[in-house]
């Protein structure tokens, strides 16, 4: 039942924390010491959190209500009104300084990353910026000032998070440029400055509490209807990306649960099989109204008549918060291979499924169908098996 102005007047101490709940996730706090505190009680990107809205009775019931409704109209337009309010505050103490700006920027894109992610950002400023450039105008920050920032991080052998905040960096200045409270972007100058990172090919997550955190983090995304098809059947069926993107609605067999590739789209050149589980068949039938009266199963968003990017599910996963180095679009096909060969599955039918060459090529092109109905079980375990780390629960049985 929502509070009165009379019940929150007449609120006493009982000598421990006591909380009169109004609605809309407001409520008030009363301390052992008799102190009234207005409270919302809200979640962002998954995760709940709490907003101080004021003391009563500087602030009044009415006032408290005003302020929440401001708070979740914040919300619901993806801003985390609890880090706008910090954002604020610094920038009023130090307006059109690094680190004001970059919060507001942090702020204001808070809704496009998941929260690891976004929280990762923000303490990875925090950690290698901000103690140098933070206080500093953001106009007043030259190169050779960043540089020497970045080699810090640098001279401790930090070379990937170099780079990273050296990225970061630069979106704040394009970002200051685009709000007219900085004139360039200095990050720009430096290209080449850095020690050049190890590089890591195709990234993969393999850990099977990592791969649930994906599967969630998958399931939850809020992006166009044809990647986020793309982006939820990817791991499932662990083809290269390649075979992904270009996939055709006259390749899917949809009686016989089988998806054909043909011999011209693969990269040995040889007809692939992917029998496809009843999750990825879900997928697809789900799709097939927005993409069905043409060619691609998963078209351009400019043009039906070409694949999406060959960058698209990457850049989704990005979106999701999983740097390059972390998971990428053909790292699914080493998840599997890690997860699979460690269930105890034949390891011929693994390989085949992810159509590797065998040393007999002549041998190899006629076999494409080899431990068909053995890898048509096994895909349809790898989904359950995928499903229940999504849903944290225990790994399907093998027949």
């Amino acid at each position: 039942m929502p509070l009165s102005e009379t019940t929150v007047r007449k609120a006493k101490p009982t000598g421990k924390q006591v909380r009169l709940f109004d609605s809309g996730g407001l409520y008030l706090e009363i301390s052992p010491k008799g102190g009234k505190y207005w409270r919302l009680k809200y979640r962002f990107a998954g995760r709940e959190r709490r907003l101080a809205l004021g003391v009563y009775p500087t602030v009044s019931l009415r006032d408290a209500r005003n302020l929440r409704d401001e708070a979740r109209l914040k919300l619901a337009k993806g801003i985390d009104p609890g880090i706008e309010k910090k954002s604020q505050r610094i920038a009023s103490s130090n307006p059109g300084s690094f680190e004001s700006i970059s919060r507001e920027w942090h702020s204001r894109n808070g809704s496009k990353w998941t929260e690891k992610y976004g929280e990762k950002i923000i303490r990875s400023l925090e950690l290698n910026i901000f103690p140098w450039l933070g206080a500093m105008p953001i106009n007043a920050i030259t190169p050779p000032m960043l540089l020497d920032v970045l080699r810090r991080v640098e001279d401790r052998g930090a070379i990937e998070t170099a780079h990273r905040v050296k990225s970061t960096c630069g979106q704040v200045f394009r970002y200051a440029i685009a709000t007219a409270r900085c004139e360039r972007d200095p990050s720009a100058d430096l290209r080449g400055a850095l020690m050049p990172p190890e590089v890591s090919h195709m990234a993969s997550i393999t850990n099977p509490k990592e791969i649930g955190e994906l599967m969630r983090a998958i399931k939850g995304y809020e992006g166009a209807q044809i990647t986020r098809s793309a982006l939820q059947l990817a791991p499932y069926v662990f083809v290269r990306p390649g075979e992904l993107r270009g996939a055709l609605w006259s390749e899917i067999n949809f009686d016989d649960a089988e998806w054909r590739i043909g011999a011209d789209r693969m990269k040995l050149r040889r007809v692939h099989i992917v029998p496809l589980s009843k999750q990825a068949l879900a997928i697809l039938r789900e799709l097939h109204p927005c993409t069905g009266d043409g060619d691609f199963i998963f078209p351009s968003e400019r043009t039906r008549g070409r694949p999406m990017s060959e960058n698209t599910v990457n850049a989704a996963l990005r979106r999701l918060g999983y740097g390059k180095d972390e998971m990428t679009g053909h790292g699914f096909r080493s998840m599997a291979s890690t997860r699979l060969n460690e269930a105890g599955w034949n390891i011929d039918a693994i390989e085949r499924q992810l159509a590797h060459v065998e040393g007999n090529t002549v041998r190899a092109a006629y076999n494409y169908a080899q431990h068909l109905d053995e890898r048509a079980e096994m895909m349809q375990w790898w989904a359950d098996y995928l499903d229940a780390l999504r849903d944290k629960k225990s790994a399907p049985k093998r027949k």
